[in-house]
């Protein structure tokens, strides 16, 4: 205790820091979650297979999606690249797009030519509806945007 005595602004340091803290966990809390667009956008870069038939790592997807009811619950996929590819049941024609929406929330595995492995696979999380959803929410995408 002594020393907090001698440096007052130690003290002020501390009770700021905890106080801006909280406030950012309490806003992760109660703050709504919105987005401007349910979709979540990927594009299949034009060259994409030529490079891939080159030899070359290329990683365009990511080998997980992760989308969230209500939120951002739309898949988005522009084929860019010169040859059709192939994702899930569906044929994409250089050019196309393929909008996929989900109402369920899962995990969904699909055959993906673009991805480098062949598959894909897309987390959908239910909507977070009340604080501690919101935060564990918030917490989640923090987390998965750093690993």
């Amino acid at each position: 205790m002594r020393l907090f005595h001698k440096r007052p602004w130690m003290v002020i340091a501390a009770s700021t820091a905890a106080v801006a803290a909280s406030g950012a966990v309490a806003w992760a809390a109660f703050a709504p979650v919105t987005f401007g667009s349910r979709e979540e956008t990927f594009e299949i870069p034009k060259g994409t297979w030529a490079r891939r038939m080159a030899g070359n790592k290329v990683e365009i997807l990511p080998s997980r999606i992760y989308l969230t009811l209500g939120i951002r619950d739309v898949l988005l996929l522009k084929n860019q690249d010169d040859v059709p590819q192939i994702f899930g049941p569906t044929l994409m024609m250089p050019g196309q797009s393929f909008r996929l929406p989900f109402e369920l929330a899962s995990s969904y595995q699909f055959a993906c030519t673009a991805h480098a492995s062949g598959q894909m696979t897309v987390v959908v999380d239910a909507q977070p509806g009340n604080p501690w959803q919101r935060l564990v929410w918030r917490a989640r995408r923090i987390f998965r945007a750093v690993a």
